[in-house]
């Protein structure tokens, strides 16, 4: 006799795959073709891909957009909003930029997603990973670890 299928069969769940946290706008360009230009140094911290979708949260006015991710300069700690995103934010504006995957439930605990953490120069502070899963009754867990702290440069007079 088959098996009566249950909603965990079907059901997908969206988590964290990649973040930069407190990442400071360093442009808008109004007239660009959309999208928003990062540092590849930054995107390689956490695994972030060209043309990858991303969710960008404003810390300042709390607003919200989804757009793709292009690179910009390596080195250049840039966070351009370009096109209608543009409108959005302001120079100086932190932002919290999240890529996220579409996972069966039973697995949504599989990513550690890694989390750069920026200071206010657009350097990495901190570099972190989030863990979730279960504990041995099942029930989730979370806890997020440090995997390395960076220097933070000092402003060169």
């Amino acid at each position: 006799m088959a098996r009566t299928p249950r909603l965990e069969d079907f059901a997908r769940i969206e988590v964290v795959r990649a973040k930069l946290h407190g990442l400071h706008v360093t442009g808008a360009d109004l007239d660009y073709h959309g999208s928003i230009t990062l540092d590849p140094d930054h995107c390689d911290a956490v695994g972030l891909l060209p043309m990858e979708f991303v969710e960008v949260w404003n810390k300042h006015s709390g607003a919200r957009l989804q757009t793709y991710v292009i690179h910009g300069k390596r080195g250049s700690r840039c966070c351009v909003l370009n096109g209608a995103a543009a409108r959005t934010c302001q120079r100086g504006d932190a932002v919290i930029i999240v890529a996220k995957v579409l996972l069966p439930m039973d697995q949504a605990g599989l990513p550690r997603p890694r989390v750069a953490i920026f200071d206010q120069d657009n350097h990495i502070t901190d570099l972190l990973e989030y863990r979730a899963g279960r504990d041995d009754a099942g029930r989730p867990t979370f806890r997020t670890v440090k995997l390395r702290a960076m220097r933070t440069r000092k402003k060169q007079r």
